[in-house]
């Protein structure tokens, strides 16, 4: 069973229906001790990076993913949720993460290393490119992906990248450490490549809680 967090600011309505088209089980909560019984979490997320933290500590939330994460139960970002698993962001002031991966969120510059302008924010279809061998894509083709994101993660640390897209920059698409996993696009919103994700994702989250009896 997967429980998606909503503390607010996640578009639970899309990837509800996403993890319903694949018949996987889910529940939605703000309640650590609910979402304590759920096998994997996702952490879905649109809107600011500063409010996002605001509510996860203010309820608790921040502590329990924490925990949860360092368990080594699955966990899964969404977009802003991937980018909170992150050390700290920019924006709006510089804003302490969840700290499960090393790196900070940046905003885009709209300026490319050869002077040329891009629009910000990352809005539509992007290729993805495979850089590592994870659960998240196994079986799944390199395709397009569908972002919306004026901020992105900045990492020193290769290994945690396993996908990325261009866009004026390299843009870590997916991220990933052990049970600690992201999507800095929308899977429920990227057609069969998203989808495939979410499933793999699933049946990881299946595999653990058999594992656990």
């Amino acid at each position: 069973m997967i429980g998606i967090v909503d503390y607010g600011m996640g578009n639970l309505h899309s990837v509800s229906k996403a993890l319903e088209r694949m018949d996987m089980p889910y529940f939605l909560s703000a309640d650590p001790a609910e979402l304590e019984k759920a096998d994997g979490l996702i952490l879905p997320g649109v809107g600011a990076f500063r409010d996002a933290m605001s509510i996860l500590n203010e309820t608790g939330l921040a502590l329990f993913l924490r925990n949860w994460a360092n368990e080594g139960k699955p966990l899964l970002g969404i977009c802003l949720g991937m980018q909170l698993l992150f050390e700290s962001s920019e924006e709006h002031g510089l804003t302490s993460g969840l700290g499960l991966l090393p790196g900070r969120v940046e905003r885009f510059s709209g300026v490319n290393d050869s002077g040329q302008t891009y629009k910000v924010p990352h809005m539509g279809w992007n290729k993805l490119k495979f850089h590592k061998e994870s659960l998240l894509l196994h079986g799944v083709e390199e395709g397009h992906v569908y972002f919306v994101h004026s901020y992105v993660v900045k990492t020193d640390d290769k290994n945690v990248l396993l996908a990325t897209s261009d866009y004026g920059r390299v843009v870590p698409a997916v991220v990933g450490r052990e049970n600690v996993l992201g999507t800095q696009f929308h899977p429920e919103k990227s057609s069969t490549v998203g989808m495939a994700i979410l499933k793999n994702y699933g049946a990881y989250v299946e595999r653990g809680a058999i594992a656990r009896g």
